[in-house]
C-alpha cells in the first residue's frame, strides 16, 4: 500500500496536515489491519467524523480532527488519555506547512499534570455514579435471570470500569487494542482488581454470564473504593449506596 498516496487521495482544501496512525504508523500491522489516517483540519467549519473506505483490498479508516479536538487532546482528561500516545507515535504523511509537527512537539512534551488531574478525577467520579444503572440491571437480571439485563451490566462494569480507572489514574493508552492490557498492568497483573476483570470478561475459561456479572459488581465495589479519596461531595452518596445494595444483596445469598 502506498500510503503517500493515500496521502494525496483524501487530501482536500481543508486540510493542513495527513497522518497515518495506529499499527500502521508502529509497523505491527496484520494482513486484517485497517489503515487509520488522521486528517488535520485547519478550522472547525467541515463536518468532522470517521470515514471507512475500501482501498486495494485494505478499509482505509479516514478521521477528520478539527482544532477544536486538538486542543481537547490537551485539555479534556477523556481524550487525553486516549489520543496523546497516538499523537506521539503519528507517522506524518503530508504536513507541508508543520501543523502537524507542532501538534506532535507539544504531544512529546505534555504532562499530567494538578489541573488535568483535577479534571479526571471529576470525570471518573461522575461516571461512577452512570454506571450505577448497570449496577441496577446487574443486580435485577441475577434476581429474574434475565440475560439482556446481565448483559448490559457486564459492558458497564468491565469496559467502563477500566475506562474509570484509565482516566482517573492518567493512562496514555497506546491504543483501543492496548485499552484493557494496559491498564490492568498498571493496577497490577495480580491484583484483586485485575483478577475480578478477567473474570467478568470471561477471560480464562468463566463462561457461566451470572457468573462474569457478579464478578463485574465486586469490581464496581472495588473500583470505588480504590478512588474513594478523590470522589466528589455530590458523587459520593450515590456510589456509596449503590456498593452498599451489592455487598447487601451479596450477603444475603441472592447470588
Amino acid at each position: 500500500m502506498d500510503l503517500q498516496s493515500l496521502a494525496e487521495r483524501f487530501w482536500n482544501h481543508e486540510t493542513a496536515a495527513i497522518a497515518v496512525a495506529g499499527s500502521f504508523a508502529r509497523g505491527d500491522e496484520g494482513i486484517f489491519s485497517d489503515i487509520d489516517l488522521a486528517r488535520f483540519l485547519k478550522t472547525d467549519a467541515q463536518g468532522q467524523d470517521s470515514c471507512t473506505h475500501l482501498v486495494d483490498d485494505r478499509f482505509v479508516v479516514v478521521s477528520d480532527v478539527g482544532p477544536r479536538k486538538v486542543e481537547q487532546c490537551f485539555t479534556d482528561p477523556l481524550d487525553a488519555t486516549e489520543y496523546i500516545a497516538g499523537l506521539r507515535t503519528a507517522r506524518p504523511l503530508r504536513d507541508p506547512d508543520g501543523y502537524l509537527e507542532a501538534i506532535q512537539k507539544r504531544a512529546r512534551e505534555f504532562v499530567w499534570d494538578e489541573a488535568i488531574e483535577r479534571k479526571a478525577h471529576a470525570w471518573a467520579s461522575a461516571e461512577m455514579v452512570g454506571w450505577i444503572e448497570e449496577v441496577q440491571k446487574g443486580l435485577e437480571g441475577l434476581t429474574r435471570g434475565d440475560e439482556g439485563r446481565m448483559l448490559n451490566a457486564r459492558h458497564g462494569l468491565t469496559w467502563g470500569l477500566a475506562r474509570v480507572m484509565r482516566v482517573q489514574r492518567g493512562i496514555l493508552i497506546s491504543s483501543d487494542n492496548g485499552f484493557f492490557p494496559e491498564v490492568i498492568a498498571e493496577i497490577g497483573a495480580d491484583s484483586e482488581w485485575a483478577r475480578l476483570f478477567r473474570i467478568a470478561c470471561g477471560i480464562g475459561g468463566v463462561t457461566d454470564l451470572r457468573e462474569q456479572v457478579k464478578s463485574g459488581l465486586r469490581l464496581y465495589v472495588l473500583t470505588a473504593r480504590m478512588i474513594s479519596a478523590t470522589l466528589s461531595r455530590e458523587d459520593r452518596p450515590l456510589i456509596d449506596e449503590a456498593a452498599r445494595r451489592i455487598v447487601e444483596f451479596r450477603d444475603l445469598g441472592q447470588w
